[in-house]
């Protein structure tokens, strides 16, 4: 019995009706025959979880397996993405998808567009991933209550390509750069507006250090960012909108020490710190996120809050946090599976974007 319940989950409805009538002639007798068919009736309305990874070891395979785990393989079932076509407009087959490398892999993200557009529960939402970035993060948390580091946008050092000398018209240059190392101050972080993973980030003392790293640069859109001296410092997981994992980070250790730490903030801050990780992903939309918090001064001040494929290695984050990350997106994903509706969207949009639909201010959303 459950080996059929397994093996009917992706099968074709008329697949399952001539297996029904099969099943009538072949029954030991009448309960056995009504057994059969409530299995088989169950699969047509079976909800399928996936995640969609790269070079991750321990955290999808350790999902999958909560989550079938925890519905025991009866009405919803998780199981590693499997892509063998993408046709316009179709469905991909999954009513939630976990998103952990499409912004590595072009084509994982059009896939996903498409899948929430035939009516995929999607974390993260696909389209707000692709629009967002650092530099709006940072604009944006000055609008909501979270403090942020004083810091500029800069163009590229080089122009993009099948540009030339007339595409930039409007920008003045040289820039007012003077103005520009007085708002900030030294030292700064100099890194790119987009991105992640500590590529490409610079830690500079004087304009003459930073003009040396701008030209090292290329094409890339990079941010000047103030250095914020630090009593404290965590690295918190956001999940669902609702859940907040704080945990003690020190961000200047190897990266395989940086959680092996131990911070003793008083409770008022740790209230600040959850408020505020709640504050930005509710109005960034972002389902699954980290959010790093800098405590300067008994204030929190977020650091990097665009993370929407966060770090959960089990040899990284240490065994207690990846429980709880495990724990928490299972969780979340049987939620979005119970509640998806098909055939209508089912992402999550934040705050911000509700906000501009409506007309209304960033004041009248919170």
């Amino acid at each position: 019995m459950i080996a059929l319940h397994a093996k009917c989950t992706g099968l074709k409805a008329t697949v399952l009706m001539r297996v029904q009538e099969l099943l009538y002639f072949s029954a030991r007798s009448e309960r056995d025959l009504i057994r059969v068919i409530r299995v088989i009736r169950g699969c047509l309305h079976m909800k399928k979880i996936g995640i969609l990874f790269g070079q991750e070891h321990s955290f999808p395979p350790a999902f999958v397996e909560r989550v079938n785990q925890k519905t025991s393989g009866k009405e919803i079932v998780a199981e590693f993405v499997r892509i063998d076509k993408v046709i316009q407009g179709e469905p991909c087959g999954y009513d939630v998808v976990i998103d952990r490398i499409s912004q590595d892999v072009p084509f994982y993200r059009a896939w996903l567009k498409n899948a929430a557009l035939t009516g995929t529960a999607v974390v993260n939402n696909p389209f707000w991933w692709s629009a967002d970035e650092k530099f709006f993060n940072n604009a944006l948390a000055t609008k909501i209550g979270v403090a942020v580091p004083r810091t500029v946008l800069l163009p590229s050092n080089q122009p993009p390509t099948d540009t030339n000398d007339k595409s930039f018209r409007n920008l003045q240059y040289p820039l007012n750069w003077e103005a520009i190392f007085d708002y900030v101050g030294w030292p700064a972080f100099f890194k790119p507006f987009a991105g992640g993973g500590w590529k490409n980030v610079y830690r500079l003392h004087n304009p003459e250090e930073f003009y040396r790293a701008y030209s090292e640069t290329g094409q890339l859109v990079m941010m000047l960012q103030e250095e914020v001296k630090f009593d404290m410092y965590f690295r918190c997981y956001s999940i669902d909108q609702r859940r907040v994992r704080i945990m003690p980070y020190e961000p200047r250790h190897p990266y395989h020490l940086r959680y092996q730490t131990e911070w003793q903030a008083p409770k008022d801050i740790l209230q600040r710190v959850e408020r505020d990780v709640l504050t930005l992903n509710q109005f960034l939309g972002y389902d699954l996120n980290t959010v790093e918090f800098a405590i300067r001064d008994g204030v929190p001040v977020a650091i990097d809050f665009c993370n929407p494929a966060p770090d959960a290695e089990a040899a990284n984050v240490g065994q207690a946090n990846f429980e709880w990350v495990v724990e928490a997106v299972s969780e979340m994903a049987i939620r979005k599976a119970r509640e998806h509706v098909p055939g209508r969207d089912n992402l999550s949009w934040g705050k911000f974007l509700q906000a501009a639909v409506r007309k209304s201010s960033l004041g009248e959303a919170a």
